[in-house]
């Protein structure tokens, strides 16, 4: 019944007094939140690093370091356990992740497998005796992964601790999987400095240096087993035999600071140690004067100092080969403490803040070019029911800011693209309810009960419709992409603001028209009754149609074959560089030359709208992560003369794999759950028409993407699965009608039915591919280079996905002759119909 009652009004308006207050601190500047109070002034949507700028990087604990670690601890574990119990023994080796030894007096290998319990016990490891008295020990892979996840845990914290060194406060540090770091630094950020600090592990030890024959001799020769020989921080390298025990680790280091005395011109590390760590040096530089000590950094020896007196107070100088700034490093590093392994750069998205506030700007000035141009059409179509549309946009927007701040989601700028996308789709639920109205007063029933009839019929229209783009967005939130994920958690919450905006504020604000102006008919300035004259006989010419697109699918396929798609660096691995001339336009004929001379393999360079910018896209190196982030380091040191760089992204090859295979599982897997709810929601035939449509709509687009060359990336992927979700959001809202037509006049022909179906709805099919596609232009032309490609292909798919629900989508129920017999027996989804009321409505 047309009818509110006063607690539901509240509870509505209660609803949207909650959401301004919670999105009210986004509307005011950063230093004035704190007039609102404290609860508030906390919950902000907080902008992603893509548009204030900072450096987003992924490390990945590197396996093979944590191995070796392991490898050398129990070689040292069983070297002890067999010394302890007077056990002889010798070829003590360690490869991989085997340990072999072998135990000198048969009769002492039943000893040694007992000595050597313990390890195996609660290590992780495995042991196997031989006949000869060899022993095998196997590290399980389960010990490694226990050993992976503790150092990815301990690692947060140091990571933490160096950033906080650099004076940033502005960070954000998740463990991610299994043996991943991601760290997000906003702001102003030198990207390859803090790549340099957060993934040395920054071991200092401590050790004798061996001097029972110099170094090249024990390269030339054999050493000792108590010693082993490493390599100094010098360029060529010098060998250096020292001894393989630590008497002082980084863990003993209570205080470091750099010093630099300018007029020695020399850098030095000053250091403190604690107790336990005095005492050893103070023993040591006892019992070896005229020695020398040897300081060992990340196994390389960092210098090698005379014992010219004992050390006792524990305090010393370290002098070092470094520039002032790679001393502070080094002094900030060893202050955090030792990262417990190496870790690899497998991501980096950087973005300077000058670009972020760029594409900041040009994102509102989408947002708000694609409000005025929805609101304008709704208004030139329904004037007085448009405004309340506008309205409810509004308040639409104020709920997706409000949803987005109280769950702390990140606004990116692909973020900033689902929000535009909503403005153009928002106003589908608002023209589906106009026009159902529509056609409930055409049939000659009373205003007030057409109003009544064409909002209950128009609710579960309306979440069919939507339920398909939401079950999309939730599948892209999982894909793993920040920016992608920005996406989807907008594009979601849009979906559910806008369901509740339609069903309840829409309603109650046309009650309350209603109830006040007490209208008879409806409104005679709406003209959407243009579309009432349409009977265009859509079927008439479905096979040639049909002919056409199946010969464009074919084009597509082969071009595909044949082509292929100019993949990004999201699935090929490889790098994106865009930088910006320090003065005049940016020279791409010298870019080409001087990288072209780098050890760095193919680039692709071009210009940006903006003469003083291009993109430099690199190819996959082929090394592994360490070659990508090599290779951008040498674009770096050639062209920051006379460049600035503006963005930086780099993706290795465990990355690329994971985000292709995630990718095609997320299209496949959303593609899966939405057939499978038009299953559910509808017959069998809908469900294969819809396959089909959506089929035709993934080959068209992809063969775009073939034909233009643009690159297919993660926000491609996400573009592709809003366009599948629009496609369906329109073919559902056809088939409906189709349904309900074939309840109605079961005995029509089947292509004379499905022509008149399309036409009732032509009106809404029309306006939303309008709303949309207008908020998609506005969105291309003013949000700026990088979200640019994505709305050209939004563009493309809206238009694609509305000529398949007409001309693909409805053929194929012709080809499997669905008959109104198959509705029978569905009682179950038939939408109720309200009661016929007489008078006027309630109050």
């Amino acid at each position: 019944m047309l009818h509110f009652s006063r607690w539901k009004t509240l509870l509505i308006w209660f609803v949207v007094l909650v959401a301004v207050l919670i999105a009210a601190p986004n509307f005011l500047p950063v230093g004035q939140s704190g007039l609102l109070s404290s609860w508030l002034s906390k919950h902000r949507v907080v902008l992603g690093s893509d548009l204030r700028g900072g450096t987003h990087v992924v490390f990945e604990v590197d396996r093979a370091d944590v191995a070796r670690q392991k490898l050398v601890a129990t070689v040292g574990e069983i070297s002890r356990s067999l010394r302890q119990a007077n056990i002889r023994y010798t070829g003590l080796t360690g490869n991989d992740q085997t340990v072999t030894v072998k135990i000198t007096d048969p009769a002492q290998v039943d000893a040694a497998v007992a000595a050597l319990k313990n390890l195996t016990s609660t290590q992780g490891v495995t042991l196997k005796q031989s006949n000869s008295g060899d022993l095998t020990i196997e590290i399980a892979d389960a010990a490694i992964d226990a050993a992976i996840s503790k150092a990815q845990a301990q690692s947060v914290d140091i990571v933490g601790r160096r950033i906080a060194g650099l004076g940033n406060p502005d960070f954000a540090i998740k463990p991610e999987g299994a043996d991943r770091l991601d760290v997000q630094v906003f702001g102003v950020i030198d990207a390859e400095r803090l790549k340099n600090i957060l993934n040395e592990p920054a071991k200092l030890s401590v050790r004798m240096l061996d001097e029972t024959m110099s170094g090249q001799d024990a390269v030339n020769g054999r050493w000792p087993a108590s010693s082993e020989v490493l390599y100094s921080l010098d360029d060529p390298p010098v060998p250096y035999l020292v001894d393989r025990t630590d008497f002082i680790t980084s863990a003993n280091i209570v205080d470091v600071q750099s010093f630099a005395d300018a007029q020695a011109d020399t850098v030095a590390i000053r250091y403190a140690l604690d107790a336990e760590g005095t005492k050893r040096l103070a023993e040591k530089t006892q019992q070896h004067a005229g020695g020398h000590l040897a300081i060992i950094f990340d196994d390389q020896v960092m210098a090698s100092l005379p014992i010219s007196a004992p050390i006792l107070d524990g305090k010393g100088e370290i002098p070092v080969s470094y520039t002032e700034q790679g001393a502070s490093d080094l002094a900030l590093m060893l202050r955090a403490g030792a990262l417990p392994a190496t870790l690899t750069t497998v991501e980096e998205r950087t973005v300077s803040p000058a670009l972020g506030a760029e594409s900041a700007r040009a994102g509102l000035v989408a947002g708000i070019v694609a409000a005025i141009l929805v609101i304008g059409l709704m208004f030139g179509f329904y004037r007085g029911l448009g405004l309340i549309a506008a309205l409810s946009l509004l308040l639409n927007l104020i709920l997706i800011l409000a949803v987005m701040s109280l769950i702390g989601a990140t606004l990116t700028l692909p973020g900033i693209a689902g929000i535009v996308l909503i403005m153009g789709m928002a106003v589908d639920a608002n023209v589906l309810i106009y026009e159902r109205i529509r056609d409930e007063a055409k049939t000659g029933r009373p205003f007030f009960e057409a109003i009544d009839y064409g909002f209950s019929r128009a609710i579960m229209t309306i979440l069919d419709a939507n339920v398909t783009i939401f079950i999309a967005a939730v599948i892209l939130y999982f894909l793993g992409n920040d920016a992608v994920r920005g996406f989807a958690v907008t594009l979601a919450a849009g979906i559910l603001t806008t369901i509740f905006t339609a069903v309840t504020l829409t309603r109650w604000i046309v009650v309350t028209w209603l109830h006040r102006r007490h209208p008879r008919h409806l409104p005679k300035d709406v003209h959407t009754g243009i579309f009432d004259r349409a009977n265009i006989r859509f079927m008439g010419i479905r096979r040639y149609v049909f002919t056409a697109s199946a010969a464009l699918c074919v084009a597509a396929m082969l071009g595909f074959a044949a082509v292929g798609m100019h993949l990004g660096i999201d699935f090929a691995g490889g790098s994106i560089i865009e930088v910006k001339a320090k003065q005049g336009p940016a020279d791409l004929e010298d870019i080409q030359a001087r990288l072209g001379d780098l050890p760095i393999g193919d680039i692709l360079a071009r210009r940006l709208a903006d003469p003083a910018g291009a993109l430099i896209q690199l190819e996959a190196q082929g090394g592994g992560e360490n070659a990508e982030q090599s290779a951008v380091t040498l674009v770096r040191d050639e062209l920051a003369n006379d460049y600035d760089f503006r963005r930086v992204e780099v993706v290795g090859p465990a990355i690329s794999g994971e985000l292709t295979r995630a990718a095609s599982l997320g299209v496949l897997a959303s593609l899966l759950v939405i057939l499978v709810y038009i299953w559910m929601r509808f017959e069998w035939q809908f469900a294969v028409g819809a396959i089909v449509a959506t089929l035709h709509d993934i080959i068209l687009i992809l063969g775009l993407f073939v034909l233009t060359g643009i690159e297919f990336n993660l926000t491609s992927v996400a573009a592709l699965l809003t366009i599948i979700g629009y496609s369906l959001n329109d073919t559902v809202v056809v088939y409906d009608r189709m349904r309900e037509n074939l309840k109605r006049y079961r005995k029509m022909p089947l292509p004379i039915l499905i022509d008149a179906s399309i036409n009732q709805t032509l009106s809404r099919t029309v306006l939303t591919a309008a709303t949309t596609m207008l908020a998609l232009l506005a969105l291309a032309i003013f949000g700026g280079e990088v979200i640019r490609s994505f709305a050209f292909i939004m563009l493309a798919g809206v238009a694609i996905g509305t000529f398949s629900s007409i001309y693909i989508a409805a053929p194929v129920l012709i080809v499997f002759k669905l008959r109104p017999d198959a509705l029978d027996n569905d009682n179950d989804k038939k939408v109720p119909e309200p009661a016929a009321q007489t008078g006027k409505p309630a109050v």
